[in-house]
């Protein structure tokens, strides 16, 4: 199957199902904190090309736009319900429009943020960065938010050259047990 059929086609049955918790987090961000329910973040997609990908809030207004690792405190910056969001993974939904929008796909590289010149680096230098960035990824079942980022490029190599709709498959069905048992998450 071609992979944009399957992420639109996924996508849309994601957002039928998923449409009244996607309402309720919108309701809880906006009930627990001042500010929009969603944070549009400034992400490096396929070609190093710059999107906005919508995330559900989960830091307070005033934070730093830099990866969470390089926050003294995290903790403080976080939302009333930011880590139930995070570690639950329920932030992540709003970029089922990135999806639908070709910004995203299902599975590929997570996309990096704009000042993350390292990463960024290395992953056009390994050609990585001709990859559709996904919602999730080889790297985010092979360890999530605590990889460094050269082992994070090396498992985005790889699935450069292994792709397929069933390594897709996998690492969906891999993503959804992760995100039942919270593994890997730090904030």
């Amino acid at each position: 199957m071609n992979k944009r059929i399957f992420d639109l086609l996924l996508a849309l049955a994601a957002t039928l199902f998923l449409i009244i918790p996607i309402l309720v987090v919108a309701i809880m961000v906006r009930l627990t904190s001042t500010g929009p329910a969603l944070y549009w973040s400034d992400r490096i997609g396929r070609n190093n090309h710059i999107f906005k990908m919508p995330k559900f809030r989960t830091m307070r207004i005033n934070t730093p736009a830099v990866a969470t690792h390089l926050l003294s405190d995290p903790k403080q910056y976080l939302t009333p319900i930011g880590s139930f969001l995070r570690k639950s993974s329920l932030d992540e939904l709003p970029q089922l429009w990135s999806i639908f929008r070709g910004d995203m796909s299902f599975v590929g590289p997570r996309p990096a943020l704009f000042n993350q010149d390292d990463l960024v680096t290395l992953r056009t230098e390994y050609g990585v960065d001709k990859l559709l960035p996904g919602l999730t990824g080889w790297a985010q079942i092979n360890g999530r938010d605590e990889l460094p980022i050269p082992i994070k490029v090396k498992l985005d190599v790889e699935y450069l050259h292994k792709q397929s709709f069933l390594l897709d498959l996998k690492i969906i069905f891999l993503t959804f047990l992760k995100v039942l048992r919270r593994d890997g998450v730090q904030h």
